[in-house]
């Protein structure tokens, strides 16, 4: 979703949240959204059902200041008053769970900058998923304690996340990345390392090897960090290294994996800047 479609995705889950929620006596909400909503006449009980989490997973432009977007809304059902048997059970097992439900909304930008919702939304079905890209990393692959960058990381996710140790050692001079606060962890493994290039991350740097300042590498990482509760929770991470003075450093906590694009040769290379 781009800058310019943050507004009409915003509103447009606002409006779904608020519709899914009203019901008889409560069609006045609509209005803020859609005009003359407070003609419509519902049926529903304003509290049969909540909705728990919106999240606009699709905004397209129609026309000039015109989208369509499809929002996404997990929509619990609240118990109602008893009613036939086989109804009721159906009623009371679907109350238990949340259900993933999709609606499109038709969103109009006035001159002025106001959005408003052109029509109700229409439910639809979920948007197809997409195939999962390809990554120009290596084979990914157990640390090795020969890999001096791989100490590095080690450290630096137990401080980065875990708030232990001081941050500015494993980084490159001039960072501005701090520790999370409150540390959301007590304790991080680095599980799996994947590197740029290479299906043997650190093989190219042999324990005690002399390694030119600047010197950079990629990695793709797979940590496992525990909370507080005693939760372990996998998490993945792109890093950028950089050498100096014969050491390894985080230059970068990179803002995603870098993928494998394709050129007019058919030749692969890093999607990167």
């Amino acid at each position: 979703m781009g800058a310019s479609d943050s507004g009409p995705g915003g509103f447009a889950e606002l409006f779904v949240s608020a519709y899914l929620e009203a019901g008889e006596g409560s069609e006045g909400s609509l209005a803020a959204f859609l005009p003359g909503a407070e003609s419509l006449v519902l049926s529903a009980d304003p509290a049969s059902q909540v909705v728990e989490q919106v999240a606009a997973v699709r905004v397209r432009a129609v026309s000039d200041g015109y989208w369509a977007v499809t929002v996404a809304a997990r929509v619990r059902l609240v118990k109602a008053a008893p009613v036939k048997p086989a109804v009721q059970e159906r009623a009371d097992a679907e109350a238990e769970v949340a259900v993933l439900r999709y609606f499109r909304v038709p969103v109009r930008s006035e001159p002025a900058g106001a959005l408003t919702a052109v029509s109700l939304p229409a439910e639809v079905g979920a948007p197809p998923v997409g195939k999962a890209p390809a990554l120009v990393y290596g084979q990914g692959v157990a640390p090795s304690q020969a890999d001096a960058g791989a100490r590095t990381l080690a450290g630096f996710f137990v401080s980065y996340l875990a708030g232990d140790g001081e941050l500015d050692r494993y980084m490159t001079p001039g960072s501005t990345l701090t520790s999370i606060v409150p540390a959301p962890y007590t304790a991080v493994r680095l599980e799996r390392i994947a590197e740029y290039g290479t299906n043997a991350p650190g093989a190219a740097f042999p324990e005690g090897a002399e390694i030119a300042d600047g010197t950079r590498r990629r990695l793709l990482l797979g940590i496992t960090a525990t909370d507080h509760a005693g939760v372990e929770r996998p998490l993945t991470y792109a890093i950028a290294l950089k050498a100096r003075d014969g050491r390894w450093e985080v230059e970068a906590v990179e803002a995603a994996p870098l993928l494998t694009v394709s050129t007019g040769s058919g030749v692969t290379k890093d999607g990167s800047n």
